[in-house]
Formats: C-alpha cells, sequence, structure tokens
C-alpha cells in the first residue's frame, strides 16, 4: 500500500507563505497525478492545484498567481509553495496521488494524506 506524509502546516500570517510537503512511500509501479485539496470549516472539500507526471499543472481560480505546484518524480514528493496568504485560505490541506499498484493486473488506485492544518490570520 501506498502512504502519504504531509508536512509544512501551521500559523501565518495574512500576506505570508507557507510550502507543504507531501511524500509518497510504500510499493508501488509508479505515480500518477498528484494533487492538493483543502476543505475550510463548513464548507466542502475542493481542488487546489494537480500536477501530472510530466508536470503539467492545474490550478483552481482562488489560487492562480498565488500558489504553486511542484513535484520531484525521484523522490515521490509533491509541494505546494503558498504565497500571499489569506483568511480565507485557512482549512486543512490534503494531499492526494493516484497510482499504479505493481501487481499483475497494474491496478490504478487513489490514496490520500491524513491532512495538515494552514491557519491564515493575524
Amino acid at each position: 500500500q501506498v502512504q502519504l506524509v504531509e508536512s509544512g502546516g501551521g500559523l501565518v500570517q495574512p500576506g505570508g507563505s507557507l510550502r507543504l510537503s507531501c511524500a509518497a512511500s510504500g510499493r508501488f509501479l509508479s505515480i500518477d497525478v498528484m494533487g492538493w485539496f483543502r476543505q475550510a470549516p463548513g464548507k466542502e472539500r475542493e481542488l487546489v492545484a494537480t500536477i501530472t507526471s510530466g508536470s503539467s499543472t492545474n490550478y483552481a481560480d482562488s489560487v492562480k498567481g498565488r500558489f504553486t505546484i511542484s513535484r520531484d518524480n525521484a523522490k515521490n514528493t509533491v509541494y505546494l509553495q503558498m504565497d500571499s496568504l489569506k483568511p480565507e485560505d485557512t482549512a486543512v490541506y490534503s494531499c492526494n496521488a493516484h497510482y499504479w499498484k505493481d501487481d499483475y493486473f497494474r491496478t490504478y488506485l487513489e490514496v490520500w494524506g491524513q491532512g495538515t492544518l494552514v491557519t491564515v490570520s493575524s
């Protein structure tokens, strides 16, 4: 099984920056798309950004120009650089990955991290 471990959350003032990391470990053939989602209190989970193994990216309109997603395929790690943070960015950020299992059928699976809290407040 694949496990995702996030790090880098915390408290930051409005206008500040944070960098989240998510490392995948376990046994798998390869990882396809990786991404970040977030869920604010009382709201549904929403997409923040995704990145393919070829580094094609996709962003939610609300974070375009402020957040940057990247990945290091050699380390099976995805990053989210968050700049110009706003109070409305406060949420639990969760890492997501789609991967091919190292089995006969090359099963395509999805896995989630446990989430890391980002709080933007003065």
